[in-house]
């Protein structure tokens, strides 16, 4: 059953808890309209509407089932709000979540994470597209717990990229949060961010550094170096925040204590997490992980359908 309910159908509470996320509702109802639009496009060749055709070939169409999400690994999940909109949007309100733990939760495989009831062709039209989403997004949340889990105890704190998805962003990201990490800048405008190319372009470290507070007095500088010479240069003009490239153990300890609390300080650059201990023990503050989100493993969820 194809409702494709208009944004101001949905339940209020689901989306009041979505906004509590910092997501964008408006954004996250146009990308599931997006992703439900390539399982059924309004129009086929020849010009007939659309159909899931192996549902409404092989279901009565009085048919009711009931949907669980059950998890095949351990990790954490996320997103299951984003797949109960997923249905929501595909259903209407012939649809009937009766029971979904919350994102940030730890699970073992085995696991109902979440059950749907309603219509089976329903249930299996917006099947894949909620399980795509959900199963992304766990496995962004689960691998960035994997980093949180390995920092414990030392001070530092996994953070994200701007390696992500186009148009996933402020969804990686918030896998990201569920996993226990912290966001970086959003956006090329939230944050100044120095790279190599950058301080080519500009004729050093600190040219670069002055330019972008001289343009932008109010916005936050990050500066990437990757010589202790560099550092203390920026040090010495005032910089509080600067990204360590591709630093050993020992040059990273060797920073920390040039540093002295005057500077915020980002490892980066080729890790993993076997290492992350020893990286964060040097006394950093954050290390950043592109491959929380641009490379992430799915999570394995399956959902298993039963007569209901």
């Amino acid at each position: 059953m194809i409702v494709r309910a208009e944004f101001d159908k949905l339940p209020t509470t689901l989306l009041d808890e979505l906004r509590q996320t910092g997501l964008d509702v408006g954004e996250l109802y146009d990308l599931v309209e997006t992703a439900i639009d390539e399982e059924l496009p309004e129009l086929v060749p020849g010009g007939m509407p659309s159909e899931d055709v192996t549902s409404t070939a092989t279901i009565a169409p009085d048919a009711r089932g009931i949907g669980d999400f059950a998890v095949r690994e351990d990790g954490v999940v996320c997103g299951l709000g984003v797949a109960a909109m997923v249905f929501h949007y595909v259903m209407g309100d012939t649809v009937e979540i009766l029971d979904r733990v919350p994102d940030g939760t730890r699970v073992r495989a085995g696991d109902v994470v979440m059950r749907v009831a309603g219509p089976t062709r329903g249930l299996l039209t917006a099947e894949r597209t909620a399980l795509n989403l959900a199963s992304h997004l766990s496995g962004v949340a689960s691998a960035t717990a994997a980093w949180a889990d390995a920092l414990e105890g030392t001070g530092a704190k996994v953070l994200d990229t701007r390696k992500t998805l186009p148009s996933f962003r402020r969804l990686q990201k918030y896998a990201v949060r569920t996993g226990g990490g912290v966001n970086h800048r959003n956006s090329l405008a939230d944050m100044a961010l120095i790279k190599d190319n950058h301080v080519l372009a500009a004729g050093g470290v600190v040219a670069a550094y002055e330019a972008v507070r001289s343009a932008y007095p109010e916005v936050p500088v990050e500066v990437e170096v990757d010589s202790l010479d560099d550092l203390r240069a920026l040090l010495e003009v005032g910089c509080g925040r600067v990204l360590l490239d591709n630093m050993p153990p020992e040059q990273l300890r060797e920073a920390v204590a040039i540093t002295g609390g005057r500077a915020v300080l980002e490892a980066s650059g080729g890790l993993t997490v076997e290492r992350a201990r020893e990286v964060a023990e040097t006394g950093v503050d954050f290390i950043s992980v592109g491959a929380l989100t641009h490379s992430v493993k799915v999570f394995d969820i399956g959902f298993d359908l039963s007569e209901g």
